[in-house]
């Protein structure tokens, strides 16, 4: 735990939450500022910053986790469809650092929450950088 943690003080009850579901890795309850409602966070117990040092196990279990919750706030809060996202970083406007990911329930009349831009990429030469890869 870092004791400046937002997340890790709701983890520890030194903050209240109201909690969605809770297992012994980890965490998932309702954003305190919504985009939406039933907007969650789900996170990891264990304190990592980003997705560049959580470990693997507990990544499938937020990735599971968070299509389960999709598929029941979809019966259950009536919507249409959802955004799964996650920040890494403070240029990818990661506001806390501890790994959360979003889920943002959406409706037909909702607003957009992007507009994505169109950028100009060379694709090839990109291709060319990233290289092969194996996993």
């Amino acid at each position: 735990m870092k004791d400046s943690c937002i997340f890790c003080k709701i983890i520890a009850g030194e903050l209240p939450s109201n909690k969605v579901y809770e297992d012994k890795a980890i965490l998932a309850f309702l954003d305190a500022n919504p985009a939406s409602e039933g907007h969650t966070l789900i996170i990891p117990k264990e304190h990592c910053e980003n997705i560049y040092d959580i470990e693997e196990e507990t990544l499938s279990k937020i990735a599971v986790l968070s299509k389960k919750l999709a598929n029941i706030y979809k019966e259950r809060l009536n919507i249409d469809n959802i955004n799964i996202l996650n920040s890494n970083g403070k240029y990818a406007q990661q506001d806390v650092p501890h790994y959360h990911m979003h889920l943002i329930p959406r409706k037909k009349d909702d607003k957009k929450l992007f507009k994505w831009g169109k950028q100009e990429v060379n694709h090839k030469k990109l291709l060319e950088k990233i290289g092969d890869i194996e996993i």
